[in-house]
């Protein structure tokens, strides 16, 4: 309840609608991050980093916060929350595995998802994941999208998705590693061309969201 109002997850949806999420995030702030809100998801990702603002952590300003928001994020409306660049308990393939194994207790029939940036040397982390057992890894290139980063961040950081993911199916492969996990990629696939191109070097699965959302009719205010 917020004062003497029920929020939405509170109230019954029409038509057997639920706000049940099938894909649930664990970013590097673990804003709103609890055993209840990971237990109904079909796969939890781990982001590590995100395409459009490599080496750093979201920025969501104070104005913002609504007291909705800071209902779900455990957070103080009106107060700009800022998420840390790296997760604090994952310094090492070692610790990414620790997580890896509490998720996968906290929510048995969820895939565990890990999402890296395209850059180079990211096979080999890819490969540390494969070896920390998740069941998806997602290259993510420059392009993609973010609701939440400065404007130099967006238009002049980061790699093309292209020289991250041909490096994260070569070095999986050398490493005998291609059948133990999935490979996704995305970060601005728009056209069956994209589609087939990341097919080519290696992806199982293509992650599409600022394309269907400007279909949806998005009018993307910043």
């Amino acid at each position: 309840m917020l004062g003497a109002e029920a929020v939405v997850a509170d109230q019954p949806l029409q038509a057997g609608d639920s706000l049940r999420s099938r894909i649930k995030q664990v970013a590097s702030a673990r804003f709103g991050v609890s055993a209840e809100y990971l237990v109904s998801a079909d796969q939890i990702q781990i982001k590590m980093a995100q395409g459009a603002k490599p080496g750093e952590g979201g920025q969501l300003p104070g104005a913002k916060v609504s007291e909705y928001i800071g209902y779900l994020r455990h957070a103080v409306p009106g107060v700009g929350l800022i998420s840390p660049p790296p997760h604090h308990d994952i310094y090492s393939i070692e610790d990414l595995a620790q997580l890896i194994h509490d998720l996968k207790n906290v929510n048995p029939r969820a895939s565990i998802s890990v999402k890296l940036v395209s850059e180079i040397g990211v096979g080999t982390i890819a490969a540390g994941v494969a070896k920390a057992k998740a069941d998806h890894v997602v290259i993510a290139g420059h392009d993609g999208g973010t609701g939440a980063a400065p404007l130099s961040s967006i238009k002049r950081v980061g790699t093309p998705w292209e020289i991250g993911l041909a490096e994260t199916q070569q070095t999986l492969v050398q490493n005998g590693l291609r059948a133990r996990i999935r490979v996704q990629v995305d970060g601005q696939l728009r056209t069956g061309r994209d589609v087939v191109i990341a097919a080519l070097l290696g992806a199982d699965e293509f992650g599409f969201a600022t394309a269907p959302l400007v279909a949806a009719g998005c009018i993307m205010m910043r």
